[in-house]
């Protein structure tokens, strides 16, 4: 099991399994929030606990995820998702930089252009451990 904390202790998340590729997203808020996102859906493979809170994106009639955060050091944890599928499933992603970085240095990184073109770009070959500074 793969566990994320917050600077503060206070809220963690734990990833049960494989966590696969990560994602480096190049849109607004996570070249902001330089997070490395590990996906799966709520309360089955991903938990999240301890206290949070939540931002949604400003000027968006619908918005469609929320960051979930550390109301006391602000780290991000995770981002959920507003909607569910049509199982009835929700979709939530992990930053596995509040990871220990021994347990995520070998995880491959899949690039996401979310900024222009919403795109999946090429593998270059890095992991987590490439892109820790």
């Amino acid at each position: 099991m793969l566990r994320g904390t917050c600077h503060c202790g206070a809220a963690h998340w734990t990833l049960e399994g494989d966590p696969g590729p990560v994602t480096a997203c190049s849109c607004t808020l996570c070249r902001r929030y330089g997070a490395l996102w590990a996906y799966d859906y709520v309360d089955e493979r991903i938990h999240v606990a301890g206290p949070m809170k939540s931002y949604t994106r400003p000027g968006k009639d619908t918005p469609s995820l929320e960051i979930l955060f550390c109301p006391t050091c602000a780290c991000v944890l995770a981002w959920r998702g507003l909607g569910s599928s049509t199982t009835g499933r929700t979709r939530i992603a992990v930053n596995v930089r509040l990871a220990p970085p021994e347990a995520v240095a070998d995880l491959p990184i899949d690039h996401f252009d979310g900024l222009d073109t919403y795109d999946d770009l090429p593998r270059d070959g890095r992991c987590v451990r490439d892109m820790w500074f």
